[in-house]
């Protein structure tokens, strides 16, 4: 996958989204500054959310549509808490410039066929799919026929459903797919994330994998690199303290900082699938044990325990050859401290 000049896939830098959803907090100026606090702590990309309550749900107060299962946002309606969550559609436009002259990627979750009409006018590089929509196909149809790269959140999903959804998306023209291991809790709990599914799915799907990260802290993200995750997308907030609907499992700018930092200093330590001998690790070699001459022999003594021993360093001959040597003869005299080689033995 590419979006935009950055290529996505095992054995490139892993790409870090910054995930501003309702952080906005209904602010211009506060969007502005998450992009460039984004950009700051080394994001590879922002990305926002496209929709209205109106193209989510509908306004209601019967119990379907009021939030009770033990989220944040409890005894809420839904049209409510999308009212307050969801980001000004006029932004965007002016967002993605302000974004592009920064020099970090912006795209979007698009929600409905309106939104992906809105940012193909935008001409976003890439659209995401958020879990809860994975099992609107018809979605899904609509933004793979724009042949952009396409990323689909996990969620919840069954495989049977994600296959569904992978499918739909390659039949409708995207050939550039990847998918997010996500667990649609807020905040997600560590015992819950299963990250050892990421290499699965890479292996299933044959697609970039990556996380979309609601825990605390940056383990889950670091975790999800090491298991060959191409891509992490963490919530961002200027200060939890903010209060917004999205800002208590959020990070804030300096933790979004070491993330990447970590996150980077990781992919120096992955190296590759093979096994490698590094330029300072060769230079140590040399304090490797060998077979060397403990007490000084005579020409034509035999070598026996008492006098030849397998000691650091590795000037001698390897030690695997010390019991072929035991019983041999001197061919010369040998000093106590001399490395024993095959042209001292007869």
């Amino acid at each position: 996958m590419q979006i935009n000049s950055r290529k996505i896939g095992l054995g490139q830098p892993t790409y870090i989204i910054a995930e501003i959803s309702a952080n906005h907090n209904r602010g211009f100026s506060t969007a502005q500054e998450l992009i460039k606090a984004a950009k700051e702590a080394g994001a590879d990309a922002v990305k926002v959310q496209t929709y209205t309550a109106d193209t989510l749900t509908i306004k209601s107060e019967k119990r379907y549509f009021k939030i009770q299962r033990g989220t944040l946002w409890d005894g809420r309606t839904l049209y409510d808490l999308y009212q307050e969550a969801s980001m000004p559609w006029e932004w965007q436009p002016r967002l993605k410039r302000y974004a592009d002259r920064l020099g970090i990627d912006f795209f979007s979750s698009a929600f409905d066929p309106t939104s992906v009409d809105f940012l193909e006018k935008m001409n976003v590089p890439a659209f995401k799919i958020a879990s809860f929509e994975l099992v609107d196909i018809p979605l899904i149809e609509k933004i793979a026929k724009t042949k952009k790269p396409m990323i689909i959140s996990t969620g919840m999903a069954s495989l049977g459903e994600i296959k569904e959804a992978v499918l739909a998306a390659r039949r409708a023209g995207t050939k550039q797919i990847a998918l997010l291991k996500c667990t649609s809790a807020y905040p997600a709990p560590l015992d819950e994330m299963n990250l050892r599914v990421i290499p699965f799915l890479i292996r299933e799907f044959n697609v970039p994998v990556g996380l979309s990260d609601h825990t605390m802290g940056s383990v889950a993200a670091l975790g999800a690199v090491a298991l060959g995750a191409s891509i992490i997308e963490k919530h961002f907030t200027l200060s939890r303290k903010s209060k917004g609907p999205d800002s208590v499992f959020s990070a804030e700018p300096a933790e979004l900082r070491q993330m990447v930092m970590d996150i980077r200093a990781l992919e120096q330590s992955l190296g590759k699938s093979s096994i490698l001998i590094g330029k300072k690790e060769k230079k140590n070699r040399i304090f490797r044990r060998s077979l060397f001459v403990i007490k000084n022999i005579a020409r034509g003594e035999k070598f026996s325990a008492d006098n030849v021993r397998s000691i650091r360093p590795a000037h001698g001959l390897k030690p695997k050859f010390l019991k072929k040597v035991i019983g041999r003869t001197a061919r010369r005299s040998l000093k106590r401290g001399s490395p024993l080689s095959h042209s001292a033995i007869l």
